[in-house]
C-alpha cells in the first residue's frame, strides 16, 4: 500500500476534468470533437493540452457532432488511436456513425456525459440517450462518480482494443452531478497509464499499403449475416476481457471493476437495482436501512453493453423482491429499458424473486434519500403475493 501512495497523486476534480485527464495520460493519436453541454468541458479542455504542447493530438474541430464521429472513424480506420465525446442530442445526431464504427469493428473510446434528449429541450441529466443507443453495437459502461469515470475510460482502452474483441466502448457519466461536481480523484502516472494500455498498433489499418485492404464495402446477402454474428460473438467475448482488464486495473490501483457491483447482498431479503450516479446515493439509504434492522442489498450494473444477465440472475435469485430504478423510459408501456432486462435475466432463475419498476430523475429532476428509501419500502408490498399491476411507478413526479 505504501507503494501505491507513491504511485499516485489526489487531486480535487470534476467529472469533466477527470475524464480530460484521463484522455490526457491514453494520448489518442487523434481527437475529433464538437460542444456540447454538459460534455463541452472535457474536449475544451483537451484542447487547450494540445494547444499548450501537452499532448501531440491532431485535434479536429468539426462543425456537428455527425462530424466528429465521422472524422474519429476515419482516423480510427487509417490506423490511429482515435477519441471523440458527446452528450444527449449530439449522441443522437451520431446516430448513422455509431453504428458504423461498431459495425466496422473499430476500437474508438467516447466518453459520453448523460443528458436528457429534447424535447422539450433540457440540459440535464437522465439516460435517454445511451439507453436509446444500446442496441448500436458499442460497449457501455456506467459511472458512479469522477474516480470511476477516469478509471473506467483508462480501462476501455485496453477493453476496446483487445484482439478479440475490436468494438467501440461509450463510458458514461451523469450529467452536472458528476460532469461538474467536485472530488477527490486519485491519479496514476502518466507512465503507470502508458504501460497499462500499451502501444497501440491497429491490424488492419487503411494506410499499411504493404497490406492493401477494403474497409467498409458494401455488404448484401451473402456476408452481412456473418459479419453480425461475428460482431455478437465479440460481444460475447467481451465479458471475460472486461473482468480480466477490470481484475489487472485492481493489481495496479487497489480499485477492482466487475460488471456489477454487490452492496451488503449477502443476506438481503430486498434489493435495489440502480446504475449511475444514484447507486451512491441508494448504498446511503441501504446503510440507513440495515441500521433499522431491515435487510436491504444494492446491485449496481457498471456494463450495461455486454448486459449481465447471468451474474444479475445469480445474485438478485436470493432475494424476494427487487426494486429496478430507471432514469429513463421505454415509451413500451412496460417500464424502463433496465427494468426490462433484468426481468429477463430473472426468467430463468429457480427462484424468481417479485420484480418492480420505478422511473425516476427525467430530465434532472432531484433524486434524495428519502424517495429512494420510500421505494425501498414499496419493494416490501410484493413479498405477500404476486406482482401487482402497477409494476411501473414514476419516483417523484407530480400528479
Amino acid at each position: 500500500m505504501a507503494l501505491q501512495e507513491k504511485l499516485t497523486k489526489t487531486a480535487a476534480l470534476t467529472g469533466n476534468e477527470a475524464a480530460a485527464q484521463a484522455m490526457r495520460q491514453i494520448h489518442p493519436d487523434v481527437v475529433a470533437a464538437y460542444p456540447i453541454t454538459p460534455q463541452t468541458e472535457i474536449v475544451q479542455l483537451y484542447s487547450t493540452f494540445v494547444n499548450d504542447g501537452i499532448v501531440h493530438t491532431e485535434y479536429v474541430a468539426v462543425e456537428s457532432e455527425h462530424s466528429a464521429l465521422s472524422a474519429t472513424i476515419g482516423a480510427a480506420a487509417a490506423g490511429a488511436r482515435s477519441m471523440t465525446a458527446t452528450s444527449s442530442n449530439g449522441l443522437a445526431y451520431m446516430w448513422e456513425m455509431l453504428y458504423i464504427a461498431a459495425g466496422l469493428r473499430l476500437p474508438i473510446v467516447m466518453p459520453v456525459v448523460n443528458r436528457a434528449l429534447s424535447g422539450p429541450i433540457n440540459i440535464h441529466c437522465d439516460h435517454s440517450d445511451t439507453m436509446g443507443a444500446r442496441d448500436a453495437g458499442w460497449i457501455q459502461i456506467y459511472s458512479e462518480n469522477a474516480q470511476e469515470m477516469y478509471d473506467n475510460l483508462i480501462q476501455a482502452v485496453r477493453i476496446a482494443e483487445n484482439p478479440d474483441i475490436m468494438l467501440p466502448v461509450m463510458v458514461t457519466m451523469d450529467g452536472f452531478i458528476i460532469s461538474h461536481g467536485m472530488e477527490n480523484v486519485e491519479l496514476l502516472p502518466d507512465r503507470a497509464v502508458e504501460e497499462f494500455i500499451g502501444e497501440y498498433r491497429y491490424p488492419y489499418a487503411l494506410l499499411d499499403i504493404e497490406n492493401p485492404r477494403t474497409i467498409g464495402p458494401l455488404t448484401l446477402q451473402d456476408f452481412y449475416f456473418e459479419h453480425k454474428r461475428a460482431q455478437a460473438d465479440a460481444v460475447v467475448k467481451a465479458k471475460t476481457v472486461i473482468l480480466k482488464v477490470g481484475e489487472e486495473y485492481g493489481q495496479l490501483t487497489d480499485r477492482s471493476y466487475e460488471l456489477i457491483e454487490s452492496y451488503r447482498m449477502e443476506d438481503a431479503e430486498y434489493a435495489l437495482v440502480v446504475l449511475g450516479s444514484t447507486a451512491g446515493t441508494a448504498k446511503y439509504v441501504i446503510d440507513e436501512l440495515r441500521q433499522d434492522g431491515e435487510k436491504y442489498g444494492l446491485v449496481k450494473i457498471r456494463v450495461c453493453r455486454p448486459f449481465p444477465a447471468v451474474r444479475l440472475g445469480e445474485v438478485l435469485s436470493r432475494v424476494t423482491a427487487v426494486g429496478v430504478m430507471d432514469r429513463a423510459d421505454s415509451f413500451s408501456g412496460e417500464g424502463g429499458p433496465i427494468f426490462a432486462e433484468v426481468r429477463a435475466a430473472l426468467y430463468g432463475v429457480s427462484h424468481r424473486p417479485h420484480c418492480i419498476n420505478y422511473i425516476y430523475g427525467l430530465g434532472g429532476r432531484d433524486i434524495g434519500p428519502d424517495l429512494i428509501r420510500s421505494a425501498a419500502l414499496d419493494i416490501k408490498s410484493l413479498k405477500d403475493g404476486s406482482e401487482s399491476d402497477s409494476l411501473v411507478r414514476y419516483l417523484g413526479v407530480r400528479e
